[in-house]
């Protein structure tokens, strides 16, 4: 069964390098480009993991990752950042949200789709 992913970055090119990427490797990924849009889809259908940036317009993933971590203490979440020591604070501060990993831009994607497969290959897997 296919894995349902949620990217939400205000960057188009980030959301569809890494949808693309994550496509071929077999998940199912959704896009949002903003914090507000991506609580949407997350409240519309079931994710796996969500994805999301921490610097985005109308809702920041440091609120993104707060609200959905009341909603769910068990969903894995992964926080990017653009890099630089500003931004490193701010991957800090979402491990402190509850983030389950942070990941600094840019990333090689092989390396964050090896990420990706260690947080979903370690969920709890349904008995048949």
């Amino acid at each position: 069964m296919k894995q349902n992913i949620l990217v939400i970055d205000d960057e188009p090119a980030i959301c569809k390098s890494v949808q693309e990427r994550l496509t071929m490797e077999g998940y199912k990924v959704w896009t949002a480009p903003n914090g507000r849009k991506g609580l949407g889809l997350y409240h519309d259908h079931s994710f796996d993991l969500v994805i999301t940036d921490v610097l985005m317009p109308e809702l920041d993933g440091l609120e993104v990752v707060r609200m959905l971590r009341r909603l769910s203490t068990s969903l894995p979440i992964i926080a990017m950042s653009g890099g630089g020591k500003r931004d490193l604070d701010f991957l800090v501060e979402a491990g402190e949200f509850g983030a389950t990993r942070t990941i600094s831009k840019p990333f090689r994607l092989d390396e964050f789709v090896a990420m990706v497969h260690d947080l979903l290959d370690s969920l709890p897997h349904p008995t048949a």
